[in-house]
């Protein structure tokens, strides 16, 4: 079984427009704080990928806008592991206000070393780790 969270989230003034409606890019760090609250649910949490040289950079990003989050709306972030493998990390996020679908969207993520370059995450200790808590084996 897949990882998923769930994560809630206040609308802040700050991250509205003049008419209380949320700019669009905020839904992309809101996607951001879903994946970081799964990995961290499952005793995963960035830190532990960064101490070992590892990193997730983002490759591909998609956002289907449906409805408008508004000022001090409280939204639930689903965060669901769609796809990983050693190389290559897939996340899929609905942002819902009540039970109103707002947004959906898509992460695409490579592992990479120090350096920047795409790297195999099995060479790295936390690879087993990561493996017993995502159930699933390349």
């Amino acid at each position: 079984m897949l990882l998923s969270a769930r994560t809630s989230i206040r609308v802040r003034y700050a991250e509205t427009d003049k008419m209380g409606i949320v700019y669009h890019a905020n839904y992309l760090i809101w996607f951001e704080v879903g994946r970081s609250e799964l990995f961290r649910e499952a005793g995963l949490p960035y830190t532990i990928f960064e101490d070992q040289g590892l990193g997730l950079a983002v490759i591909e990003a998609t956002c289907k806008y449906r409805r408008s989050a508004l000022y001090d709306d409280d939204l639930i972030i689903e965060t669901k592991l769609e796809s990983f493998t050693s190389r290559k990390v897939t996340f899929a996020y609905q942002v819902f206000r009540g039970e109103t679908l707002l947004a959906e969207g898509k992460t695409v993520h490579a592992f990479i070393n120090k350096e920047g370059r795409i790297v195999d995450a099995r060479k790295y200790p936390i690879w087993e780790a990561v493996l017993k808590v995502c159930d699933t084996i390349e």
